[in-house]
C-alpha cells in the first residue's frame, strides 16, 4: 500500500510539474473574470445596468472599475507578471462583490440557501488566488 501510495505521489508531483498544467490551472482560475469582463466591456449598457442593479452609484464608473479590474487582474495571473497584483486584485473584487450581491445573512429560504453557496464558492476562488500568487513567488524565489 505505502509503495503505491509513493508512486501516486511521485506521478501527482510530474503533472503538477508540468507548465502547461500549470498555465491551463491559472487560465480555469480566471476564466469567469477573463469572461465577465469581456462580456461587460461588449455589452456596456448591460455592465452598467448591472451596476445599478446592485445600487453602486455612479453605476459607469464601477462599470468601468469592474472591467479594468477582472481584464487586468486576469491577465496578470495568466502571465505571471505581477501575480500577486492581479491576484490582490480579483480577490478584493471578489470578496467585495460576494458581500455586496450574495449577502445570505438578508435573505430567508430557497434565496438565502443559494446566495450562501455562491458567497462561499466566492471565497473558495479567494483562496484559489491567494495559492496561485504563492507559488509564483516560490516560483521565481527558486
Amino acid at each position: 500500500m505505502t509503495r503505491l501510495l509513493t508512486r501516486a505521489q511521485a506521478g501527482a508531483a510530474g503533472l503538477l510539474a508540468q507548465p502547461a498544467l500549470r498555465l491551463a490551472a491559472r487560465l480555469a482560475l480566471v476564466s469567469a473574470y477573463l469572461l465577465g469582463g469581456t462580456v461587460k466591456l461588449l455589452d456596456w449598457p448591460g455592465a452598467i445596468a448591472e451596476q445599478a442593479h446592485f445600487g453602486l452609484t455612479p453605476p459607469d464608473l464601477f462599470a468601468a472599475l469592474t472591467i479594468a479590474v477582472e481584464l487586468l487582474g486576469a491577465v496578470l495571473v495568466l502571465t505571471r507578471r505581477w501575480a500577486w497584483l492581479g491576484a490582490g486584485m480579483l480577490g478584493v473584487f471578489t470578496l467585495l462583490a460576494a458581500i455586496i450581491a450574495n449577502n445570505f445573512w438578508a435573505m430567508a429560504g430557497m434565496e438565502r440557501f443559494m446566495a450562501r453557496n455562491a458567497f462561499f464558492e466566492h471565497l473558495g476562488l479567494i483562496g484559489g488566488l491567494f495559492l496561485a500568487a504563492a507559488l509564483t513567488e516560490r516560483e521565481r524565489q527558486a
